[in-house]
């Protein structure tokens, strides 16, 4: 096996293992923004984007068994309609990327989608005191926003968590919202990536290997939670996050 098979297997073993994390409930939606940015590393940027689809949706599967009827249900009836025209609207243009001759541009924006999540997690902290009076177009404009960052670089759960966090909602409702709304932006991305050809069945038979590590992240995940330090994990994220994002803005074309 040559050094660079050998890196892209430990890689996809590594996303599918936070997959498993994430939706265990280590880190949350923090592991998810930096699965495409490590993927980019070793692959194709838009085929990054496609091939964790499937994981994502397997991943989805444990994480809507767990907060099965915790949503919030209004929450997802005013985000959800605009959250399809982000999808829409993010798929054209990963097609469109997707068609250059090469993935650099692409590069860059999952690049950027990945520093803007770390900008975000550095002034979350801030969001929780400020006085905040809830109009629907708040949840449009998120919706939105969560649905295009998740169809153009699977990196859609900043402006969802800024907004949920503006929300009186318990944790257990907020993390349940979360995992229904994410499930299903997740199903309508597939037609899309499928259609456009930034998946294909022959590189997910590639990688299906690696669906057997999502369980067992779940279930790590789940054990980590109330082993882990929030404040030491947050921060380790935060270096990779950053270590990515700055490969990915300011490196050379592979």
């Amino acid at each position: 096996m040559s050094h660079h098979m050998m890196n892209g297997t430990i890689i996809i073993a590594l996303v599918s293992l936070m997959i498993g994390l994430s939706k265990g409930g280590l880190g949350g939606p923090m592991l998810v923004p930096l699965i495409t940015p490590l993927l980019s590393l070793i692959m194709p940027a838009p085929q990054a984007v496609g091939i964790v689809l499937p994981l994502l949706l397997i991943g989805d599967m444990f994480a809507l068994r767990m907060y099965w009827k915790k949503w919030d249900m209004q929450q997802i009836k005013l985000l959800l309609p605009m959250g399809i025209v982000g999808v829409i609207i993010g798929t054209i243009i990963l097609w469109l990327l997707a068609n250059r001759p090469d993935d650099t541009l692409l590069r860059r924006i999952i690049g950027l989608f990945t520093l803007i999540v770390v900008i975000y997690r550095l002034t979350s902290h801030q969001l929780k005191s400020i006085r905040y009076q809830p109009h629907h177009w708040h949840g449009y404009l998120a919706g939105a926003a969560s649905g295009f960052g998740s169809a153009l670089a699977n990196a859609g759960a900043p402006p969802f968590t800024a907004y949920m966090l503006m929300q009186n909602v318990s944790p257990e409702v907020f993390v349940g919202t979360s995992t229904l709304f994410f499930a299903i932006v997740n199903l309508l991305k597939l037609p899309g990536v499928l259609s456009i050809h930034v998946l294909n069945f022959q590189q997910f038979v590639s990688i299906a290997w690696s669906i057997l590590l999502i369980p067992i992240g779940v279930w790590l995940g789940r054990w980590l939670t109330r082993q882990t330090n929030d404040k030491v994990f947050e921060w380790s994220v935060m270096v990779l996050l950053l270590w990515t994002s700055a490969i990915l803005l300011f490196g050379s074309p592979r």
